[in-house]
C-alpha cells in the first residue's frame, strides 16, 4: 500500500502512476486474464465536486481522466468503453495496454493463480526476513500500494486524489473501492481522505466518508475518527489511509503489516516511513 500528503493539481498522482513501483498506472497489478484494469477518483471538498473512473487499459495516466470526467461532463463516473471513448475524445493520453504490464506483475499473478487467491499485491520476502512471519499473519506482504494523495491549501481548502491497478488475480470487471466517492476517496469541508487496501473492506465499510462523518456528527478530531474507523471498523490486514483536516492535522493510520506513506507541511515538516 502507497499514500502521500500533499497536493498539486493532480501531478503528484501522475509522477506516481509513471512509476512502475507502485501498483498504479504503469505497474498496475493484473486480472485473472493477465490484463490490466485502471481506476482513479478525485474530490474537490470545496465544492464537492468529483470524477471518477474505472476498467481503463489504455489511458497513460487514470487520475487525469479522472479530473476531465469532473471538470467537462454532467457525471461523476464513467468506467470501460465509456471512459476510453471520453479519452479519445478530449486528447488523453493512451498507449497499447502492454505498457502496463510489467514481469514484476506478471509473476505476482502467477504467484496468485498458484495460491488460487485474490490479493493486494504479494511479493514473497526473502528467506530468513523477519517480514515473513508478519506477511502470513496478514494474508500477503504488500511491497507496492495503491497511490493516493490528500492537501490543504493556503485557503483552506481540502482536496483528495486516488489512483490504482486493484487486486492481482481479480475479477475482469471487478471494481474497487477507489472510484466509490465515500469508500476509497472523500473530501468535504473537515477533512479529505484517501484509502488503500482491500477493496471490498473498504467499501462495506465506507471508510473515507466515515472519517469525515464521525468528525462532523461526534466532533472528533481527524486522528480520533481515522483511529476508529481502522481499528473498529475494518478487519486487521485490511486497510490503511491518509488524511488531513480543515485545521491541518494529518493523520496516517493502517492496520496492515506496513503502509508506503509520506507527508510535508508547510511549516517544514516532513516523514516518511513504512513499517510502524
Amino acid at each position: 500500500m502507497c499514500a502521500f500528503v500533499f497536493w498539486e493539481g493532480g501531478y503528484q498522482v501522475r509522477e506516481l502512476e509513471n512509476d512502475p513501483n507502485f501498483n498504479a498506472g504503469r505497474g498496475s497489478v493484473l486480472t485473472s486474464q493477465g490484463t490490466v484494469e485502471m481506476e482513479a477518483c478525485i474530490m474537490d471538498g470545496t465544492t464537492m465536486k468529483c470524477g471518477a473512473v474505472s476498467g481503463l487499459s489504455t489511458v497513460v495516466n487514470a487520475i487525469s481522466l479522472a479530473r476531465l470526467v469532473m471538470e467537462k461532463t454532467p457525471h461523476i463516473y464513467l468506467a470501460f468503453d465509456g471512459a476510453e471513448a471520453f479519452a479519445r475524445e478530449q486528447g488523453v493520453e493512451t498507449v497499447d495496454p502492454n505498457h502496463f504490464v510489467t514481469p514484476e506483475n506478471i509473476e505476482r499473478l502467477e504467484q496468485a493463480k498458484e495460491a488460487n487467491r485474490v490479493q493486494i499485491d504479494f511479493t514473497q520476502p526473502a528467506k530468513g526476513d523477519i517480514r515473513k512471519e508478519n506477511a502470513e499473519a496478514n494474508g500477503g506482504d504488500s511491497q507496492i500500494g495503491t497511490v493516493g494523495c490528500v492537501a490543504l491549501d493556503s485557503h483552506g481548502n481540502l482536496a483528495s486524489a486516488t489512483s490504482t491497478g486493484g487486486l492481482v488475480n481479480k475479477m475482469v470487471g471487478r471494481i474497487g473501492d477507489t472510484p466509490v466517492i465515500g469508500a476509497g476517496t472523500y473530501a468535504n469541508s473537515y477533512c479529505a481522505v484517501s484509502a488503500t487496501g482491500k477493496g471490498e473492506a473498504i467499501i462495506k465499510a465506507t471508510v473515507a466518508r466515515e472519517v469525515a462523518a464521525l468528525m462532523e456528527y461526534k466532533g472528533l478530531s481527524l486522528k480520533e475518527a481515522a483511529a476508529y474507523v481502522i481499528e473498529e471498523k475494518v478487519a486487521k490486514g485490511n486497510a490503511g489511509l491518509v488524511a488531513v483536516s480543515a485545521n491541518g492535522e494529518v493523520t496516517m493510520p493502517f492496520n496492515t503489516t506496513g503502509m508506503f506513506r509520506a507527508c510535508a507541511t508547510e511549516d517544514g515538516h516532513s516523514e516518511i516511513s513504512i513499517w510502524n
